[in-house]
């Protein structure tokens, strides 16, 4: 028989699962295979457990809360038996990840009858303008207009990449010759997409590194520019992250959030890494919220991060 539909769009968790597949077997099964038989809630478990816990990349400061707080319940003989434990497991993750969501008043800040501008930065190789292309067509499908600013003047292949990205959703892009100053480019997109109506501006940012001070405060000039002719500009600074780098990435994102001041965190790349417990450190240590995981190489693998459906995915 045929059939005019396809199979189902996966659900979230779905997504969240295939592409946390190897942090599960990293870091569930291990709990599992430590809470399946009944075994006493002892220090020897819970070694074995903060084992299992720094593996996956949880970080040692967010693993010492954790078992703290587990230790605490153990000792009052409020937790007695295996499922208990792995349901305050979930408990903790969850609180840790739901933490920074809103933490940031510009996230909630709207930007009125102006265009919302989103700067998109991070150290290069982190995907940057690959995530600008998938968050355009998120926007695109939510009926928003959408334009993109090809502010890494840097490297001429940026320029070319974004361009074909614009091409591919059908977007705008305000473009000049590579080695142009990229404040001046932010303002010609800005003010384009003020006389044209649009949504939402997305800056495509150079990679820098966080110890190039004077690539920083070329990314500060660039968001004075932004205010100047939008009051609030930039509204979102989201920093894109490679989640296979783990705890190494977590010093250059501090210094990102202290030089620009970072909204929101996208973490690439967690398909490939058996580390996907970086996506707990980064909420805890950084407080900053998670606003979207990339789960594979499709202009729709850029999915909203939701911490309960993350932490189910972990463990189901």
């Amino acid at each position: 028989m045929i059939t005019l539909f396809g199979p189902p769009e996966p659900t979230l968790i779905e997504r969240l699962k295939e592409s946390v597949s190897k942090t599960r077997s990293q870091l569930a099964e291990t709990v599992e295979t430590l809470l399946a038989v009944e075994r006493r809630i002892d220090p020897a478990l819970l070694a074995e457990l903060e084992t299992a816990l720094l593996s996956a990349d949880l970080g040692p400061r967010t693993t010492r809360e954790i078992l703290a707080a587990v230790k605490e319940k153990v000792d009052r003989q409020a937790l007695t038996d295996g499922a208990q434990l792995k349901a305050e497991l979930k408990a903790q993750l969850t609180a840790i990840l739901q933490g920074p969501a809103g933490s940031n008043g510009r996230q909630a800040a709207e930007a009125g009858n102006e265009p919302r501008v989103t700067f998109i930065v991070g150290v290069n190789g982190t995907g940057k303008t690959t995530t600008i292309g998938k968050l355009a067509n998120r926007l695109r499908a939510e009926g928003r207009s959408v334009m993109l600013c090809a502010a890494d003047t840097f490297r001429a292949a940026a320029i070319e990449q974004l361009a074909i990205w614009a091409e591919r959703n059908g977007v705008q892009m305000i473009r000049q010759k590579s080695g142009a100053d990229p404040a001046a480019v932010v303002y010609d997109a800005l003010a384009a997409a003020k006389a044209r109506g649009t949504d939402v501006v997305l800056v495509d940012t150079a990679g820098r590194l966080h110890t190039k001070s004077n690539l920083m405060q070329e990314l500060e000039k660039m968001k004075r520019t932004a205010a100047k002719l939008i009051p609030g500009a930039p509204h979102d600074i989201l920093l894109v992250m490679d989640a296979t780098t783990g705890q190494n990435g977590l010093n250059q994102a501090r210094e990102f959030t202290g030089h620009v001041g970072v909204t929101g965190i996208v973490l690439t790349k967690l398909d490939g890494t058996a580390k996907g417990g970086i996506v707990v450190a980064i909420a805890r240590e950084l407080g900053l919220p998670i606003r979207f995981v990339g789960v594979g190489e499709k202009i729709d693998d850029l999915v909203p991060f939701e911490a309960k459906a993350f932490v189910e995915s972990l463990f189901e």
